[in-house]
């Protein structure tokens, strides 16, 4: 194919699917059920197994293995996926593990993720676009991560929570509830610290949606009346912010985890 750049330590199983202009570095092995999008480039010792498609760009770089299976001990060598979006910045030592058929079959990773050295995602999450995972985050099965969350270094999220857009995890926090979108959370258990100010602001969004945001705030983890009620009146009262729509509609959806709140 085209403009590829494979280098002849390089090991490319029979079935594997490259893009244009794909770099493939030395000592890299690709199975047989990978798929390489245009411009994908492995850097030197990478390892991707498994029935894995990776997006346009991604620049993945060496000891990196992306593909392998889920460690759960009931899978059975199943046919799962792993799924990576385009310009992704997978760094050394990552790992990513395709899905279980008990938890839909698919890993999948969105768009423009920045995942740091030693970063793990495990079988069965969602993550959204624009996620940074900083330095050995390790996020267990069945998590879901909205766009644009930041994981701090060492932090670890328990499995099936769900993490809300825009919000903010602190270092070496352990995260075992839901985590409203926009929020900013710390500790071990990781509790609520207020809203992720610093990085609405980096995002550029307007000072009347934040100091909105921490009207809403305020209410739904406020003292007086019972919780549904204050998400009620969150609702009537803010609904011309899309924003607290989607903190409200976070809140109302069924989930197995309970709703991380601040500490009292």
């Amino acid at each position: 194919m085209r403009g590829m750049n494979i280098h002849p330590t390089a090991i490319i199983e029979d079935g594997a699917e490259l893009g244009a202009d794909v770099v493939i570095g030395p000592m890299c092995h690709v199975g047989p059920s990978v798929r390489l999008h245009d411009g994908v480039t492995l850097q030197k010792c990478v390892i991707i197994d498994g029935d894995t498609e990776i997006g346009a760009r991604t620049v993945v770089h060496p000891f990196a293995v992306l593909g392998g299976p889920p460690q759960h001990l009931k899978h059975c060598g199943e046919k799962t996926k792993l799924i990576i979006g385009a310009d992704v910045v997978v760094r050394e030592n990552v790992t990513m593990n395709t899905g279980t058929v008990a938890g839909g079959g698919v890993t999948h990773v969105g768009d423009r993720g920045f995942f740091m050295i030693g970063s793990h995602v495990a079988h069965d999450c969602i993550i959204g676009d624009d996620v940074i995972c900083s330095i050995n985050v390790a996020v267990g099965g069945h998590v879901k991560v909205g766009e644009g969350a930041f994981l701090g270094g060492q932090s670890a999220i328990h499995q099936f929570c769900r993490i809300g857009d825009y919000a903010f995890v602190g270092g070496c926090a352990a995260v075992i509830t839901d985590i409203i979108p926009y929020a900013s959370a710390f500790g071990n258990h990781a509790r609520l610290a207020g809203l992720n100010i610093v990085g609405l602001k980096r995002r550029g969004m307007e000072r009347s949606t934040i100091h909105a945001l921490r009207a809403a705030y305020r209410i739904l983890f406020g003292d007086h009346d019972t919780f549904k009620e204050r998400v009620d009146r969150v609702r009537e009262e803010f609904s011309d912010y899309d924003e607290i729509r989607r903190i409200v509609s976070f809140i109302d959806i069924d989930t197995s985890r309970p709703l991380m709140t601040p500490r009292r």
